[in-house]
């Protein structure tokens, strides 16, 4: 064949297959770059540990930059006097708050209104929670909700020091000045499939959510690990003795931490090397001290989900 003849034939089938190979390259390579949830230059990196172990926090700049407009706390209100009876005294229907001060607690409630409720419309202000024209009146299911965080607060700050420190937490830490904090979850359940029982047992998986970071691991791991104190509810992915019993972790509580894991990761924005030794990841002794801050925070969450959120199922509309 002519080089001339050659050229002015008509391309072949691999022609038409290669270009769709092309851009289905080049669609899938966009989609990795821009919506996979991948660090974009330019990268910031923090050591945490020794040189050569990858004990590195690897950040995009423009994340962090969004990150810490996103955390900016509101501007504090004037501090409030303690002089004074006790608010009891003055609203004896009270059910939590009495201890503190008239002007404590009419503070309270303007940072209430700034922190929580809606900002426009009939349920705007006071209004969310409260009944305007009867103050006292604790029919709206937001004013029980609202009772019950307020105690729920004050417990995290006194009893998990270990975690929280001094800092503390308020109601704008979760609700960031929305009714419904943006980020609640309890356990995702997945999408239903075609095939419905006929592949038997699933333990939970083999259905991409965004709380395992769009894998197929177990989306359950909040039942078996954020809502029970009992101690067979070990976080761990293998066993502690040569040979395993019954009571050591098996394969499919390896996967329901794992999963834990990345839901972690993910919600802090870290990688595991952050609570983590990368040459050994389980020894205590080896390990940074964020863990033992991470350790009482799981155990903190646990208590709230047990105490606070879940009895508090059957108050929502």
């Amino acid at each position: 064949m002519s080089t001339k003849s050659w050229i002015s034939s008509p391309p072949g089938p691999w022609f038409g297959m290669g270009l769709a190979a092309a851009s289905a390259i080049v669609i899938v390579g966009a989609y990795m770059l821009f919506k996979a949830g991948w660090d974009l230059p330019p990268i910031a990196t923090t050591q945490t540990g020794y040189r050569g172990t990858a004990m590195v926090q690897v950040n995009s700049v423009e994340r962090l930059a969004a990150l810490n407009a996103a955390n900016r706390p509101p501007e504090a209100p004037l501090e409030a006097s303690n002089d004074g009876p006790r608010v009891r005294t003055i609203y004896p229907t009270l059910q939590v708050l009495g201890d503190l001060s008239e002007e404590q607690f009419n503070r309270l409630m303007a940072s209430f209104a700034e922190w929580v409720a809606p900002k426009e419309g009939e349920q705007a202000g006071c209004a969310y929670c409260h009944n305007v024209e009867n103050m006292a009146d604790r029919s709206k299911y937001t004013h029980t909700v609202a009772a019950r965080m307020v105690t729920m607060t004050r417990s995290i700050n006194t009893q998990w020091t270990n975690h929280v420190g001094q800092v503390g937490v308020t109601c704008y830490t979760c609700h960031r000045g929305q009714p419904v904090p943006a980020n609640i979850w309890f356990t995702e359940r997945g999408t239903p499939t075609a095939s419905g029982g006929m592949l038997g047992y699933r333990n939970a998986q083999n259905t991409a959510v965004s709380a395992t970071g769009w894998t197929s691991l177990p989306y359950d791991f909040a039942d078996r690990f954020l809502k029970s104190v009992r101690q067979s509810d070990n976080i761990r992915v293998h066993s502690t003795t040569a040979l395993p019993s019954n009571q050591e972790a098996g394969t499919m509580d390896a996967e329901k931490t794992y999963a834990l894991m990345i839901h972690m990761s993910n919600s802090l924005g870290v990688n595991c090397v952050l609570c983590h030794n990368s040459r050994s990841f389980d020894q205590w002794g080896q390990a940074p001290p964020q863990r033992v801050t991470a350790w009482h925070g799981i155990r903190m969450v646990r208590n709230l989900n047990e105490v606070y959120l879940d009895p508090l199922q059957p108050v929502y509309p």
